[in-house]
């Protein structure tokens, strides 16, 4: 009996090899994928993008074969964002930007029984995907992606002030010549302080927190960089590709606000600059993420100085690849 088992498994991993899972015509090339696993037990779990680093060989644009996501995706994006624009990242948001500080968290308590009540109400009809589940599984992501996320870059941002002396004391003079006395910091003031934009923009680059971008699909046939790409077929933006790219930065694989000023050191975002996501359907907080690292970074700096101690050995910026990508965990002294 075990005999006919070893024997049966050796015939289906014969068939698999021989049995090629055939790209569709004009498709970009990738790695030989195999029956119903796809490319998967060809990724690291641990870090993927050494892999991707390594399939590069196939050009700019590639491809894997995965699993897929369906309209229940694409229903429940639709709802966060309607929601988010409604209930504090909207119109409402931008014109009290002055009482963020003590207002937000009040604007969203309120909001609670309203976001539940229309999931409720949309729940009513048989054919919905909203349900408690779903509605659990939003929340979860969205306390994720607007914790995890931010936390990480503004850790990364004080071990590379701390790393960078001269930087963090650019920083500190400029924005005492722009609120000349004053202890609130504004969004507007962020006009003023080219410097400062220019390192929090370089430390979201040479960190990239998210490697590669939210997965996309083609809701029609189209063509990219020559290859047809069929109808349905998932698209993965490389941020960090993108990011470190040597074509595109002056200071690809280094840390170094210059990427981001011009010759005269006015603030410059490259085209290449893409730390959200690639296409239409960005990052949901974009706008509150920029806003929240700009007046938390300025508020830090205005009241602390960082300093990396003498005992701490040499800093260690390599990065932890996971839901999010990280600095390794800095220990409090």
């Amino acid at each position: 009996m075990l005999g006919l088992v070893v024997l049966l498994g050796v015939f289906i991993l014969l068939l698999s090899f021989f049995i090629r899972v055939r790209r569709p015509k004009n498709f970009p090339p990738g790695p030989r994928p195999w029956h119903i696993l796809g490319n998967l037990l060809q990724l690291d779990p641990v870090n993927p993008l050494k892999d991707l680093e390594r399939v590069k060989c196939y050009g700019n644009v590639f491809s894997i074969f995965m699993a897929n996501y369906d309209s229940s995706w694409r229903e429940h994006r639709r709802f966060t964002v309607t929601t988010l624009k409604n209930f504090g990242l909207g119109k409402q948001l931008k014109s009290n930007m002055g009482k963020l500080q003590s207002r937000m968290a009040w604007r969203f308590t309120i909001n609670t029984p309203c976001v539940c009540g229309r999931v409720v109400f949309q729940a009513a009809d048989g054919d919905s995907t909203f349900n408690d589940t779903q509605m659990g599984n939003l929340i979860l992501e969205l306390v994720m992606a607007g914790t995890d996320t931010i936390s990480n870059t503004h850790r990364s941002a004080m071990l590379h002030l701390m790393t960078n002396q001269h930087v963090q004391d650019r920083c500190r003079k400029e924005i005492e010549e722009v609120l000349e006395g004053r202890t609130d910091v504004s969004f507007e003031d962020r006009h003023a302080m080219q410097y400062v934009q220019a390192v929090i923009n370089e430390v979201q680059r040479i960190g990239y927190t998210i490697p590669l971008a939210a997965f996309h699909t083609t809701c029609k046939d189209t063509q990219l960089c020559g290859y047809q790409l069929p109808k349905g077929t998932m698209v993965i933006p490389n941020l960090s590709s993108v990011l470190h790219e040597e074509g595109q930065w002056k200071f690809p694989h280094e840390f170094n606000p210059e990427n981001f000023l011009n010759d005269k050191g006015e603030f410059v975002k490259p085209e290449a600059f893409l730390p959200f996501s690639a296409g239409i359907c960005v990052c949901l907080g974009e706008g509150l993420a920029r806003m929240e690292l700009f007046l938390f970074v300025v508020t830090l700096l205005q009241r602390f100085q960082f300093v990396w101690p003498e005992t701490g050995g040499v800093p260690d910026l390599s990065l932890i690849f996971g839901t999010v990508c990280c600095l390794n965990p800095l220990h409090t002294l």
